[in-house]
């Protein structure tokens, strides 16, 4: 379960942020997560309770915002919508693809008092 480093690293991130802002907890911390990131959304909340506790975030709201999966195919440059990493072009069905987006994690906020 990668779910629990993952969310070990947003609280480290979020403890080196809240020491730079001199601020004591954070309040809210926005998230973006691709689908084509390979992490579970209902593991991470499963595991969040316990790797935020005792930390600044452990009172903090948690918004996850979703980025849908796109590719554009190598062969013909159609660019479409992805649900798995592994899904071909719809148009000519090739397997060679870039991903334009869908892979993001990162954190995109964090409010702090």
């Amino acid at each position: 379960m990668h779910e629990l480093s993952i969310a070990l690293g947003i609280v480290k991130i979020a403890e080196d942020e809240t020491a730079k802002a001199k601020a004591k907890k954070v309040t809210k911390i926005e998230l973006e997560i691709g689908v084509l990131a390979g992490v579970e959304i209902d593991s991470l909340n499963f595991v969040w309770s316990s790797a935020v506790q005792d930390t600044v975030l452990e009172n903090a709201e948690k918004e996850i915002l979703i980025i849908e999966g796109k590719g554009k195919c190598i062969d013909c440059d159609t660019e479409f919508e992805m649900d798995n990493i592994y899904d071909c072009c719809p148009e000519c069905g090739s397997n060679f693809k870039g991903i334009l987006k869908g892979k993001e994690l990162r954190v995109k906020a964090i409010e702090v008092i």
